[in-house]
């Protein structure tokens, strides 16, 4: 039974390194090799791509000034508030500006443009940095499958080492698995953060309309 489990940690350690080397090869833009997603990686989301408001003047520098539009940006960024509420939100408060509508509405959106942006950019570099040490990993996995391969090899085998060395690549696939899963959901999160700030530009608008 030990032997069986020492030859599988051996093939589950081989196909994972093999795996994480074909997946570095099959990077969607050559430009981003450790960027882990199916989807092609956008650094950054233009102001064109979300606002077809007014000018915003000098609001992307102001909004941080204004204590009401930095609280709700907070509120209204948070991925945990249901975007449906984040629209009464803006509807409630652009109603209550009156006259100064469609200058709130430009700091409100700049600010929301600011932090989801920010917030997107933060789960992207954290994405690449999980790469890199899966990326590391593998390596340490493939090292250890063949450290593991002379240990039994050899005449007679330590079966003590064999043992622990066995031990710690089930514990190295192990890690490596769950990150991976960790990815594959965190790679949705750009896209989320997206269609957030599409739909809040496009509630704000309306009301400016």
């Amino acid at each position: 039974m030990r032997w069986q489990s020492t030859i599988g940690q051996v093939a589950l350690g081989a196909l994972l390194a093999a795996a994480l080397s074909s997946q570095a090869a099959r990077a969607v833009d050559p430009r981003y090799p450790d960027w882990p997603c199916a989807q092609a990686k956008v650094p950054e989301i233009s102001i064109a791509a979300v606002w077809a408001g007014p000018p915003l003047d000098d609001a992307e520098t102001k909004w941080k000034d204004d204590p009401k539009i930095s609280a709700l940006v907070t509120k209204l960024s948070a991925r945990r508030f249901p975007i449906e509420d984040a629209q009464k939100e803006i509807t409630s408060f652009l109603s209550a500006a009156a006259a100064d509508k469609t200058n709130a509405g430009k700091l409100l959106f700049a600010g929301l443009f600011d932090t989801l942006n920010a917030q997107r950019a933060s789960v992207m570099n954290g994405l690449e940095r999980v790469m890199r040490k899966q990326r590391a990993a593998a390596e340490k996995i493939r090292d250890d499958t063949l450290a593991l391969q002379a240990l039994q090899d050899a005449t007679p085998p330590d079966q003590a080492k064999v043992d622990a060395l066995g031990n710690q690549l089930t514990w190295e696939t192990r890690i490596f698995e769950d990150r991976r899963h960790v990815v594959k959901y965190v790679c949705e999160v750009p896209t989320t953060i997206d269609q957030r700030l599409f739909a809040l530009s496009r509630a704000i608008q309306q009301e400016l309309d």
